[in-house]
């Protein structure tokens, strides 16, 4: 069997490679998010959050990779249905200047968007340590600060450009068409756009991690299953701007308890 016809066996299964390769992807982020790895130093025999400040490089680092390893598990698999559709017409529709790397390059452009995301986060998480406004579990310890960013995230679920952001990555057939490129510097701009449309879609519900605790895996993973939900469910959309609502009302509720209470209402 020559070379040339083991590469074509290849490429016809790309989208099954693809498949388990995104799959290996996000087990590995959540294994590596469990692991506590980065994030975590061992006190008498017990893991305990690590709390560095000031921050050293090293810990700047770490803090960078966390946010970008989390951002992995969380976003790609509601990311996995463009990416194979994308695989499969690039496979279908191939050109000379494409080659069986340009999923991987898709990918990686959309991972791009997601690490700018996971620094500005990091610069975020700096400030709000710096102002101790974060517990060493990385959880808001203002309840302004929780009431601000619940209700902050709850507008932006109502607001038209989360609703065209979240149409274009619940359709995976129309980002294509509206905006194809073809090549393999064509496949990086494509997954930086659809990483962009996805950042318009989500960005509110992600600095809800510093209200539940960015070390609280299983309000990452609710975050998670519902972005999940939002995307690629059917009536999801209505799901998420119905979802707005309880999150301005919970502000509110956070924001108004200190004045209610100095009241004695």
């Amino acid at each position: 069997m020559n070379r040339g016809h083991i590469l074509d066996r290849v490429m016809r299964h790309e989208r099954l490679i693809m498949a388990f390769g995104l799959l290996t992807v996000v087990l590995l982020s959540w294994a590596y998010l469990f692991s506590g790895a980065g994030t975590m130093r061992e006190m008498g025999g017990m893991l305990m959050p690590m709390s560095a400040w000031p921050w050293s490089a090293e810990h700047a680092i770490l803090m960078f990779v966390m946010w970008l390893v989390m951002m992995a598990a969380m976003m790609l698999p509601s990311a996995a249905p463009v990416i194979l559709l994308y695989t499969t017409i690039a496979r279908r529709g191939k050109t000379g200047n494409t080659t069986p790397s340009a999923p991987v390059l898709f990918v990686l452009g959309y991972l791009v968007i997601w690490g700018m995301f996971s620094l500005a986060a990091v610069l975020m998480q700096f400030f709000l340590e710096w102002t101790a406004l974060l517990s060493p579990m990385m959880e808001s310890t203002s309840v302004m600060l929780s009431g601000m960013l619940l209700i902050g995230a709850g507008i932006y679920q109502l607001t038209p450009l989360k609703r065209s952001c979240l149409r274009l990555c619940r359709s995976p057939l129309d980002f294509l068409t509206e905006h194809w490129r073809s090549g393999n510097r064509g496949a990086f701009a494509l997954g930086v756009r659809h990483g962009i449309y996805c950042l318009g879609c989500c960005w509110g519900l992600m600095l809800l991690l510093f209200v539940g605790g960015v070390m609280n895996l299983v309000w990452v993973a609710v975050l998670a299953v519902f972005i999940l939900i939002e995307k690629l469910a059917p009536g999801g959309e209505w799901l998420g701007r119905a979802v707005g609502v309880p999150l301005i009302g919970f502000g509110m509720v956070l924001l108004l308890t200190p004045f209610a209470s100095s009241l004695k209402i």
